[in-house]
């Protein structure tokens, strides 16, 4: 099968992945073979391939935003069929027997393990998942619309989550790219008013289109307090604007795995009346199924850009340059 691999990382550049003939994998007990249909492109997988993240499996394939069709099932597998299609996600596997894992805080878990980073994702033609952290995709959307939901989404409502929004409150977003874009929908949907801040004129026009109540520059101030905002873009020197922009008792969620450093806080200006900060950390299964109900349920705009598999190269390049407005994804 054709698949990528990230045997040098560092800046994109410097042609961090390579592209493969590697065999087809052969699911194991408990696991489903998957033939990918789409992939989602990730500014995680970019983390992998630029060594923000230390490696964890050498000439890993990335990639954790997988619509595909089953095709084989390894020993002991029930409740999936050939032909079923199922989404693959970043959360891997985790111990289920820790305090985090029966507290129902299994993204805490310290023996997780995460798609396209401890083991081959899905730049590449097939992929293996364990089927239990296959999941069941809704109704409605094409398959590269469901792809972003498998990671972009899934973050994006966790990082919802964790950043405490009030019943009609006012949600801040900083950076508007693929996970973004579904979150401010989420929140549009459930009676928030949303305001957008990102240095991206494109994103802008695509904030105010999907119902935003403002968009303007990451560094300025919105144009009334936050009760909530959550940050996306992986940039510590955002974190002070944001705090700042927060009314009393309002709560930031930084939703990415990795950000630059952040410069020193005010207490006065950043912290104080009860301001908080909060990571947001992969999610639980049970946030998965919770998400994707909710795009069943109310239909989410999907805006993606499509590249070829053979491009997946390409598309991180963009990616890393801010040339990709929504969500970028291949098709293979």
């Amino acid at each position: 099968m054709r698949a990528w691999r990230v045997v040098r990382p560092g800046p994109m550049a410097t042609g961090p992945l390579e592209a493969v003939r590697a065999a087809v994998p052969r699911p194991a007990a408990g696991e489903l073979l998957v033939r990918v249909l789409v992939c989602g492109v990730c500014r995680t997988d970019l983390h992998v391939a630029e060594g923000d993240l230390p490696v964890h499996r050498p000439g890993v394939t990335p990639g954790h935003e997988v619509v595909g069709e089953v095709v084989a099932l390894g020993a002991d597998v029930t409740g999936f069929a050939a032909g079923d299609r199922v989404g693959i996600a970043w959360l891997r596997a985790t111990c289920g027997r820790c305090r985090y894992c029966r507290r129902g805080r299994e993204n805490l878990c310290p023996e997780s393990r995460y798609t396209g980073w401890d083991a081959d994702g899905g730049y590449a033609e097939y992929a293996v998942v364990p089927a239990a952290y296959a999941l069941p995709l809704p109704g409605g959307y094409r398959d590269d619309e469901l792809a972003p939901l498998l990671c972009a989404g899934l973050i994006g409502y966790r990082a919802l989550l964790r950043a405490e929004l009030p019943e009609g409150g006012r949600l801040g977003i900083y950076g508007f790219g693929g996970s973004a874009h579904l979150t401010a929908q989420v929140a549009l949907a459930r009676g928030a008013e949303v305001h957008v801040l990102t240095r991206s004129a494109a994103a802008r026009e695509l904030a105010l289109a999907l119902g935003a109540a403002s968009a303007g520059d990451a560094a300025a101030p919105p144009p009334e307090p936050l009760d909530s905002a959550i940050l996306f873009a992986p940039v510590g020197d955002l974190v002070r604007p944001a705090l700042a922009a927060l009314d009393r008792g309002g709560t930031l969620a930084i939703a990415g795995i990795h950000l630059s450093d952040v410069p020193p806080l005010n207490y006065q200006r950043h912290l104080f009346q009860e301001r908080q900060i909060r990571s947001v950390t992969a999610n639980t299964r049970a946030d998965a199924r919770e998400f994707l109900d909710f795009a069943g349920r109310h239909h989410l705009a999907v805006s993606t850009v499509p590249y070829a598999l053979d491009a997946a190269d390409r598309a991180l390049t963009d990616l890393a340059g801010d040339r990709v407005t929504g969500a970028a994804v291949l098709r293979v």
